[in-house]
């Protein structure tokens, strides 16, 4: 499979582009800025776009979708908990210093137990809540690796003095949904390096303490 990260927006959130080498069919996930980039890695590849997936409302994630939804026509898959965020994009925009991004719809609820289908690789949906009420990550058994949006960083957690955010819920999502997961799962965090499982299992601050 085809699978390209790349930091975009300010905020350099970690956007990635899965590609299915048979189809051409591509599944971008948190598009949140620099959307012109995506859409030459798309070409480069010559991938058309299934699906648009966000793992949570926050603007660093979500601030591309309409411009990447207007160009691909893809739908946009995202949790309907973290609607309230994309009511807030102009204050999210103040917070930032920038202009605010033109709002996108979610086409499609992103459940727990949801699936996307890309190739003969099979997404699985997992609601991870904490560091906002409707953050999801991706689980792609196939590949052995987790999107885990902002759940999840190396040597860290997400923040979660946010509205939504709630430090107890996170610390249940990660060790109820993405520890149990194997050791060797390389995980895309939302910002920042990749990292593993295991690794965060044993020299994670907030998991073992």
């Amino acid at each position: 499979m085809i699978h390209e990260t790349l930091p975009v927006g300010p905020l350099q959130c970690n956007c990635s582009i899965f590609g299915d080498e048979q189809s051409r069919e591509a599944i971008v996930m948190d598009p949140g800025d620099d959307i012109a980039e995506i859409v030459a890695i798309l070409q480069r590849h010559k991938l058309r776009v299934k699906a648009i997936v966000i793992t949570h409302g926050h603007i660093d994630h979500v601030g591309g979708a309409a411009k990447l939804k207007k160009i691909t026509g893809a739908p946009v898959h995202m949790n309907e908990q973290d609607t309230m965020w994309l009511d807030r994009l102009e204050t999210q925009a103040q917070w930032l210093g920038m202009a605010t991004p033109e709002r996108t719809e979610i086409d499609t609820p992103a459940r727990e137990g949801d699936t996307l289908d890309l190739g003969p690789a099979r997404m699985h949906v997992l609601q991870t809540p904490g560091h906002t009420l409707g953050s999801i990550s991706i689980w792609i058994p196939a590949e052995n690796k987790l999107v885990a949006g902002d759940t999840l960083f190396r040597d860290s957690i997400g923040r979660t003095d946010l509205p939504g955010g709630d430090y107890d819920t996170i610390l249940r999502s990660i060790h109820n949904k993405l520890l149990p997961l194997p050791e060797d799962a390389e995980v895309i965090c939302g910002h920042g390096p990749n990292t593993t499982i295991g690794r965060e299992k044993e020299r994670n601050p907030f998991l073992t303490r």
